[in-house]
């Protein structure tokens, strides 16, 4: 598996499974250009400071990459015990708009990572939502979706990733047609990242230790990042619209 001279745009590229990412896409021969809101905390190829849950911050920081980028890894994101609103701007709305802004620079054989988790399972039970939510044609449109469906606060992480794994789904095989672009999602359980522990507060004490004896533990960023860059690699070209587990068997336990 290579990356050699493969243009990656990585989005949360100062931490945790992004952070991992662009070293290991740096190591397999890829020009990394990072994008966070925060500093560059690690050697990229370039880097652009943005805030992904403003369209304009998005737009500016477009205009910055190159003209060609051959991968997107969807990797930044706040945890749950951000605002709902938040959640929803950075997670999935955010996301979204860059995505749609980035495939004007992709061609064929490219590949588009989102980052979604093995929390997003239950998408099936809210499956014509998500589905609403996906058919909104801009961020705008989109906001105003979510302000007339108030999404709650303490279910607000799980549904936006719930509605990033159907909009995944629904949109990928138009753009792999058209395109020749790749759109798949990395579902990771429970990762070692600065915002782990924000999870456990999101989830409630109880839930943890309930699903405590499902897994060994959790991830280390560095066990997800190169599941990541097998889809980035050419040697995944004919993988598309999945939405692939990296949760040390977690998910298989509720079978």
């Amino acid at each position: 598996m290579s990356l050699n001279n493969k243009t990656i745009v990585v989005t949360g590229c100062c931490s945790g499974i992004g952070a991992d990412f662009a070293k290991l896409a740096r190591l397999q021969g890829a020009r990394v250009i990072g994008i966070d809101r925060n500093d560059p905390t690690l050697s990229v190829d370039g880097f652009v400071k943005a805030d992904l849950g403003d369209p304009k911050s998005i737009d500016t920081a477009v205009q910055q990459l190159p003209a060609r980028v051959d991968a997107l890894a969807n990797i930044a994101g706040v945890p749950g015990t951000a605002p709902a609103d938040l959640v929803g701007r950075v997670n999935y709305l955010g996301l979204r708009h860059l995505t749609h802004r980035v495939l004007d620079r992709m061609g064929e054989g490219g590949s588009v990572v989102n980052i979604s988790s093995i929390l997003g399972a239950e998408w099936p039970l809210r499956l014509e939502l998500h589905r609403e939510l996906a058919a909104t044609r801009s961020f705008d449109e989109g906001a105003q979706w979510l302000r007339d469906h108030p999404v709650p606060q303490a279910t607000c992480y799980q549904y936006f990733k719930e509605a990033l794994i159907v909009w995944t789904h629904t949109q990928s095989q138009a753009v792999f047609l058209q395109r020749g672009v790749r759109m798949n999602c990395v579902a990771p359980g429970p990762v070692f990242t600065p915002i782990l522990g924000d999870f456990v507060s999101m989830l409630g004490e109880e839930r943890v230790q309930k699903d405590a004896h499902r897994m060994k533990r959790p991830a280390f960023s560095d066990e997800v990042a190169p599941v990541v860059a097998f889809l980035c690699d050419d040697a995944s070209r004919w993988v598309s619209g999945i939405n692939l587990p990296v949760d040390g068997g977690l998910a298989s336990t509720y079978v």
